[in-house]
């Protein structure tokens, strides 16, 4: 069966659920000090809102019904500046595939997806961060051509 990248629907949600679990699980591994295991980054009902967002559209790796991944994304525009350009950005905020069925390209499926989302949309750039020790996702994305435009940094106290 083929896997199509499509809009999120709510009958993805419970799949889209399990895997927003699983990102923080991994998130929570890397960083304990800012993750709290056992749970996940949006409620039903936030996700439910979400999904029907022109401008946070959600995108889903369809296999044969299964959502085997997701691209949660952003429209991003900067507010008034004397001092920097007006561009649109389509930003990542998160982009997961089922881990028991990583390795078969469905991440760059829905990678090149949101890039082609985001050209019809009339961005200039797609963005996204990876936190520092999720090393399989900054290959990924550096597979992806992707490179760094700025690195947050901190000092734990």
């Amino acid at each position: 069966m083929s896997i199509t990248v499509r809009r999120a629907e709510e009958r993805d949600m419970y799949k889209i659920l399990t895997l927003l679990g699983e990102v923080l699980e991994l998130h929570a591994r890397i960083r304990p000090d800012l993750f709290i295991p056992g749970t996940t980054k949006y409620t039903r009902e936030e996700l439910l809102k979400i999904i029907s967002d022109d401008e946070t559209p959600v995108f889903v790796a369809d296999d044969g019904g299964d959502v085997a991944g997701y691209a949660f994304c952003v429209i991003k525009q900067p507010p008034f500046s004397t001092n920097m350009t007006k561009v649109k950005t389509l930003y990542i905020d998160d982009l997961c595939v089922d881990e028991n069925i990583r390795g078969k390209h469905i991440g760059t499926l829905l990678f090149d997806h949101v890039k082609e989302q985001a050209k019809e949309l009339g961005c200039q750039y797609v963005t996204l961060n990876v936190w520092e020790g999720n090393d399989s996702a900054r290959h990924f994305y550096d597979k992806m051509g992707m490179s760094v435009r700025e690195t947050m940094m901190e000092v734990r106290l």
